[in-house]
């Protein structure tokens, strides 16, 4: 396996955490194994990679029920298709994607935007499925121009995503810091979870809300001051500031957006 799974034991429920490579990321797909069935949780950048957290999923022996796509990018939606499910989404999250189009993968293959357009309307609110409680929580601005959380109440976790990332560069195309702090603001004033699985990198728990809140301080800092008056210039400060975090080349995809002179 290219990428690495990560279980975690929630009396009837397991969460089964896929992680892809470094070189996507660490993007994650989240498997929420029920007593009889499987919810998914985004879908990949790589092909490869959705298919091996299907063949992963599958291997369970219990039906895939559905596929969740937390937000429009590419990489948690790309893989869609492999799932062979009927795709969930907010309706203003599949107009988004819509709006994108198509989608060029690193190698050149594109993938028709048909093949990942999401079919089933999803709203706020609670659903309740193979007796297991799903709250779904819309979130405005920040890393995404829209998403959705989803929260187990009766196991703790909350499947975050791209609001918080673990030890992996953040990806602020988006150009909203106030909106991702605000996010993080609203996802930290709810005590009730102690397990938080990110949409890159591995589960951890609420202390990685000061972690994410420090990296976008520093950010803030480094694109208002001279001291990033172009994009490597900005990579190498915030590189340099958090030398452990993989996914660089996420500070370079962000930055055709905030340095668009320079593209």
């Amino acid at each position: 396996m290219n990428g690495t799974v990560t279980i975690l034991e929630r009396g009837p429920v397991r969460i089964h955490s896929y992680m892809s490579p470094a070189d996507t990321f660490h993007t994650t797909t989240q498997f929420v194994e029920t007593p009889a069935r499987i919810v998914a949780v985004d879908a990949q950048m790589l092909p490869a990679h959705a298919d091996e957290a299907v063949a992963y999923a599958k291997g369970l022996g219990k039906p895939l029920d559905r596929l969740i796509v937390t937000h429009a990018h590419p990489d948690h939606y790309n893989g869609a298709a492999r799932f062979g499910v009927p795709v969930h989404a907010l309706p203003q999250v599949r107009a988004q994607i819509l709006a994108r189009g198509d989608s060029v993968l690193p190698t050149g293959e594109t993938i028709p935007v048909g093949d990942f357009t999401p079919t089933v309307d999803l709203f706020p609110g609670t659903e309740v499925i193979d007796g297991v409680p799903f709250v779904f929580e819309a979130l405005a601005g920040g890393e995404a121009q829209d998403e959705i959380v989803v929260k187990l109440p009766e196991q703790g976790v909350l499947i975050a995503q791209d609001v918080i990332y673990h030890d992996v560069h953040l990806y602020l195309g988006n150009d909203d810091i106030p909106g991702w702090e605000a996010a993080l603001a609203t996802l930290a004033a709810d005590p009730a979870y102690d397990t938080i699985l990110p949409g890159h990198g591995l589960p951890t728990g609420p202390e990685i809300y000061d972690r994410v809140r420090a990296y976008l301080s520093d950010a803030r800092e480094l694109l208002t001051t001279e001291r990033a008056a172009d994009g490597e210039t900005y990579k190498k400060a915030i590189t340099d500031l958090h030398p452990t975090y993989t996914g660089p080349f996420l500070i370079d995809i962000a930055n055709r957006s905030l340095f668009p002179a320079e593209h």
